[in-house]
């Protein structure tokens, strides 16, 4: 950790005309340079922490304008776009036509993306790209970039990193370049979308707003960089770009859909988010039904059990049936022949598929030749129910997984878990609702007990008590139409839970009956034997937090004459439950947070000066963290009063 900022304990000093420093700050200094006082020695800027967060009320909105909300859902195998003007706000639109579709229309677009040059092409040409509808089946294109933003997240073992750089390397892109150029097409065909809907002279007039959406187990670096990813292509200033997360965007959207329901203030419930890629999944408490309410009740998960899997498992099966040899000439020589049963299995055996049907299926393969042996008869594959179940269990028992953690986890704490909400694209199959539905309806047993009273039981009946499953219609927009809900009528989540303890390292005064002496060095500008390297936790992880009451820290900062004035702070994380009381290497360095104080008033700095003499000037201040699902917002205060934003380098 050489050269990373530390914070000491600031101590009282003896001489009248030096100020007196309260013993619960903290202030920082350069282990690199020990020797603070020689003649060529300028020492850094300190800062502190006083107490860890303060809460501070929000302030009222300000009224805005007519305006078009746009939301996207920028998702791991497709994505949408939904929009609704703020006049009209039951008039929500799903943009259905893209380029490439053949009239076809459809809610959703592949998340695929392709660059193209010619074969005599001049050096310095810049690749045309192709994007969603617009490739052959047997093309080579980009999938699931947006897994890539994030590098905590895993792989489907059908995305190959090797070929994803491979393809990016021969255009000169990185993965962000790619992410831009995709949201630039989604963004170019939106807007074009809408003039041709309300015409040039009223886009011109109109301000466009955008909503993003993104998985809800994203780290903060991965969030902030899809806003840069959106910056770029134009859906405005990253400070004006809203976000937010998948299941939140669904549960804002399906609340207001299943009006009304059997549920109550107090209660819990789950949103599971089955996509093509991944499955993402929120729990949430009712606080308010009118106005609807919610704060996070459990910390976000997910996993890579989406409804991409079955395509895979699917393909396994066929290939086992026909032999790798044939497949691969089908692929190859016939692939819309493949594309043609695959599409079948994707639209309708994917989607309808469930256990009381015991009729067999047939897979269209149009042009294969008749084989008893593996079913194939008349251009159809014939699929009986339970190989179609040995496609599907696998992937639902991890679904199934995933929920049970989440419901274990609310009733762990006493809560009532009374729903489960099922939306997305997986989230359409007969087959996992009614899986789940069989899961979750049944109360599980209770505990065993001798003598249980009537005030036991009846406690043991509410906290077992089945969870309702419920999937709503337009199941697989439901994030995308959250999305734009979220845009026209603001935070319907009050609070969030923190998906990581957040802090800052400091050193303080050396104690012999805490620390080693091994750790203790002799800081000469407080005269006093420190350590370093202490974590003070700041905010701790599934702790509730809300956009609207930010959480500030207290800094002070100590400058030599002619010293710069911008000063940086680290924001470190940690994943585990029990956070570590000293800096260890597996912490999470999440940003860098760099301040200008050159903005701040000269009368608001106080000059001090040190037992030997050395003057220098020392400024209070507050760095105002805000957590939403955007991710992490900073400001600079002096005094209560606003100096502007704190620049965030992610890591």
């Amino acid at each position: 950790m050489a050269g990373r900022p530390e914070l000491e304990m600031p101590l009282p000093l003896p001489l009248d005309s030096v100020r007196q420093f309260s013993p619960t700050m903290v202030h920082q200094r350069n282990r690199d340079s020990r020797n603070y006082f020689t003649a060529n020695y300028t020492p850094p800027p300190s800062a502190e922490a006083i107490n860890g967060p303060v809460r501070e009320p929000a302030k009222e909105p300000q009224p805005v304008n007519d305006r078009l909300i746009v939301g996207v859902d920028f998702g791991t195998t497709f994505s949408g776009v939904a929009t609704v003007y703020t006049s009209m706000p039951d008039d929500v639109e799903i943009i259905k036509s893209w380029p490439g579709g053949n009239g076809i229309t459809s809610d959703k677009v592949p998340t695929e993306i392709a660059y193209e040059l010619p074969a005599n092409a001049p050096p310095g040409t810049a690749p045309t790209v192709k994007w969603g509808f617009q490739f052959h089946p047997d093309e080579l294109r980009l999938r699931c970039i947006k897994l890539f933003l994030d590098r905590s997240q895993k792989l489907p073992f059908y995305v190959s990193p090797l070929e994803t750089a491979a393809q990016l390397k021969r255009f000169n892109k990185t993965v962000v370049d790619a992410v831009s150029d995709y949201l630039t097409q989604v963004y170019v065909h939106t807007m074009d979308t809408l003039t041709r809907r309300y015409g040039e002279s009223f886009m011109a007039s109109t301000k466009v707003e955008f909503v993003l959406t993104c998985p809800a187990v994203w780290s903060d670096a991965a969030k902030n960089t899809t806003l840069q990813a959106a910056e770029r292509a134009g859906m405005g200033a990253r400070s004006q770009i809203q976000m937010i997360s998948e299941p939140e965007a669904a549960a804002v959207y399906t609340l207001k859909a299943i009006q009304p329901n059997h549920l109550k203030v107090g209660d819990n419930f789950i949103v599971c988010d089955g996509g093509g890629g991944t499955v993402d999944l929120i729990a949430y408490k009712i606080v308010s039904l009118k106005p609807l309410q919610v704060e996070e009740s459990a910390v976000g998960t997910g996993g890579l059990c989406g409804s991409a899997f079955l395509n895979y498992r699917f393909e396994e099966h066929v290939k086992s049936r026909l032999g790798h040899t044939r497949f691969n000439e089908m692929k190859v020589k016939k692939w819309k022949t493949w594309q043609m049963g695959l599409r079948y299995f994707e639209d309708f055996v994917k989607r309808n598929f469930n256990e009381d049907d015991d009729r067999e299926v047939p897979i269209p393969f149009p042009g294969l030749p008749d084989d008893e042996e593996a079913g194939l008869d008349s251009g159809f594959m014939v699929m009986s129910p339970e190989q179609i179940k040995d496609i599907f269990d696998p992937v639902v028992k991890e679904v199934c997984d995933l929920v049970q953690g989440q419901v274990d986890s609310l009733r762990a704490k006493g809560g009532v878990v009374s729903g489960i909400i099922l939306v997305g694209g997986f989230g359409q199959s007969q087959y996992l609702y009614r899986k789940l539905k069989a899961h979750f309806t049944s109360p599980a047993p209770p505990p065993y007990s001798e003598r249980p009273t009537h005030a036991g039981a009846a406690a043991i009946e509410e906290e077992f008590a089945s969870c309702e499953v419920m999937q709503p219609v337009y199941a697989w927009t439901a994030v995308v139409r959250g999305a734009v809900l979220r845009g026209l009528e603001g935070n319907m989540v009050i609070s969030r839970k923190a998906r990581m303890h957040y802090g800052t390292s400091y050193a303080t005064v050396y104690d012999e009956d805490k620390h080693s002496v091994a750790e203790r060095y002799w800081s000469p500008l407080w005269e006093r034997w420190m350590v370093s390297d202490r974590m003070q936790w700041h905010i701790a992880k599934g702790e509730a937090i809300s956009p609207l009451t930010p959480i500030a820290f207290h800094y002070t900062r100590n400058f030599r004459p002619g010293q710069s004035l911008v000063v940086t702070d680290d924001l470190i994380a940690c994943e585990a439950d029990e956070p570590p009381a000293a800096y260890a290497r597996d912490l999470v360095h999440v940003c860098t947070l760099t301040t200008d104080l050159g903005a701040v008033p000269r009368s608001l700095f106080t000059r001090l000066t040190t037992t030997r003499g050395v003057e220098f000037d020392n400024l209070d201040f507050t760095l105002e963290m805000i957590v939403d699902s955007a991710g992490l917002g900073f400001e600079l205060k002096v005094d209560g009063v606003r100096y502007g934003r704190v620049d965030a380098e992610f890591h």
